[in-house]
Order: C-alpha cells, then sequence, then structure tokens
C-alpha cells in the first residue's frame, strides 16, 4: 500500500509479517505480547499496529521500543484513532512515526495530521499531490491539538497592527479600544 510521509509519497521499508529477513517490522499486538523477546532478538527496528479496540495503554509500557506505531481506522466513521493518536503524543510523548493505516481518506487528512499523525497509507498512489493540499485547506483552529498550531483565542489577543493595543487609546480624549471576538448564530 503507498506510504504518503511530509505530503510526499515515500517507500515504505516496513514489513507487516516476518518474513525472515532482517528489515524492519511491524507486528500486530497479539503478537508483540506472545512473542515480545524473540521480536526484541530480530536486533532491526520494531514497530506496533493498534487495531481500532487497542488502547495505547496496552503498550504504554514499551512505548519507547516502537519506532512506528500505526493505527487502524476499519472504517471512516470509527474516530477512535483519533484520540489515540492524541493520547500518544500527548499524555504518552512519543516522538516516533505515528501512521494511520486502514480506510484513511483524504478528507479526514488534516484532522490526523493535527491529532498527530505524521504517515498516511492511502490506497491510491496519486493522491501524495492532494494531501499536501489538504493540509492548507484550513488556516485558524479553535481548538490546541499535536500539531502545536495557535488556535484563534490566542491569535485574537494580539492587537491590530493600525489600532492600539486593548485597554489602551490612541490620543487624548480617545476611549480605550477593546478586543472582542463575535459569534454569529444562524
Amino acid at each position: 500500500m503507498p506510504l504518503i510521509k511530509d505530503g510526499k509519497l515515500a517507500d515504505d521499508p516496513w514489513q507487516v509479517a516476518d518474513d525472515g529477513t532482517a528489515a524492519p517490522l511491524i507486528v500486530s499486538l497479539e503478537a508483540w505480547q506472545a512473542n515480545e523477546g524473540g521480536i526484541r532478538q530480530r536486533n532491526t527496528p520494531i514497530g506496533i499496529r493498534l487495531a481500532s479496540d487497542q488502547s495505547p495503554a496496552l503498550i504504554a509500557e514499551d512505548i519507547e521500543r516502537f519506532e512506528v506505531i500505526a493505527l487502524e481506522f476499519p472504517k471512516f466513521n470509527d474516530g477512535r484513532a483519533y484520540s489515540y493518536a492524541r493520547l500518544l503524543r500527548e499524555r504518552h510523548g512519543y516522538k516516533g512515526e505515528l501512521r494511520a493505516v486502514g480506510n484513511v481518506l483524504r478528507d479526514q487528512f488534516l484532522f490526523m495530521h493535527r491529532c498527530g499523525f505524521d504517515a498516511f497509507e492511502v490506497a491510491d498512489t496519486g493522491a501524495a499531490a492532494v494531501w499536501e493540499e489538504a493540509l492548507r485547506e484550513i488556516s485558524v483552529w479553535y481548538q490546541p491539538t499535536a500539531d502545536r498550531r495557535k488556535p484563534a483565542t490566542t491569535l485574537r489577543r494580539k492587537p491590530h497592527p493600525r489600532r492600539p493595543a486593548a485597554g489602551t487609546s490612541s490620543g487624548p480624549g480617545d476611549p480605550p479600544s477593546v478586543a472582542c471576538a463575535g459569534h454569529w448564530a444562524y
């Protein structure tokens, strides 16, 4: 399956199943739990694939051993991997490659990236160009997330370059300016 990393089609050196070679290996949680010692003896990089019903808490003690953690999206409306990605990045401090696998759709790419994913297995090799475009679709966010972009609430605090900062006046007798944000409900 094609892999998109840093917005570009990339070679994937990782094997999904052990074929006897010394290539890096991604194993299932079940394989890791059944043969952890044997897998470690391979002396090659190790990754793990978690199904959507397998919490990162199950690997929390071993998290530093994995260079790749692949989180599965079995269908487009199963969002547990979004939460797991944020837990891995923010609570567990995981710094390695976080890969989205399974039903990875272009419409969800930007949100996956915001939750901490940095690699994506996709079905279409021609999709790499539109994936980079997806990162630029929305530029202002209300929520802070793993991608460390500043939320709109922080951006609003900056004074306008042609207006005085909130609580100050532009000259004698002028009322102080007030910084506020409007919200429209329809």
